[in-house]
């Protein structure tokens, strides 16, 4: 497993940033870079499971392990949903299982500065080094909107 930095300056409050994060339209649109139809589904409390799907029903199961409204959000990559069913645990998902997913905003003088880093697998390293900075571009132009 390795660990990814990614992270971007935005001219927009912390607080607007965390709504383009997390609100259901702009989640959809940013997420969209790494897959259209991208999506979630949580109540997005501190805790709770939450799915990242595709169109098809098709993606991931994961704990929100911290959320510290406008500052921080965690989350714990747990296995695989096809066709909206959380899968049991294969060879595949053991590589990655427990894996982290963070966000942090830190804002000064109508600036927030997104940092986020995640634990991948070598199979997707270059997956996430090429789509994670469009995604945050994604980000920025929403929030600065």
């Amino acid at each position: 497993m390795k660990k990814l930095n990614f992270s971007v300056e935005i001219k927009a409050s912390k607080e607007k940033v965390w709504r383009t994060l997390w609100d259901d339209i702009t989640y959809r649109k940013w997420t969209s870079a790494f897959g259209e139809g991208s999506h979630a589904v949580s109540d997005w409390d501190e805790g709770s499971k939450i799915l990242f799907l595709g169109p098809n029903g098709e993606g991931m199961f994961s704990m929100i392990a911290k959320k510290i409204p406008n500052e921080f959000m965690s989350f714990k990559h747990l296995g695989t949903v096809k066709a909206g069913v959380e899968q049991p645990d294969t060879d595949e998902t053991k590589s990655w299982a427990g894996s982290m997913e963070n966000y942090k905003l830190d804002g000064k003088d109508g600036v927030t500065k997104l940092a986020v880093d995640i634990d991948v697998t070598e199979d997707f390293e270059q997956y996430f080094r090429d789509t994670f900075p469009k995604a945050l571009e994604r980000v920025k132009d929403l929030a600065e909107s």
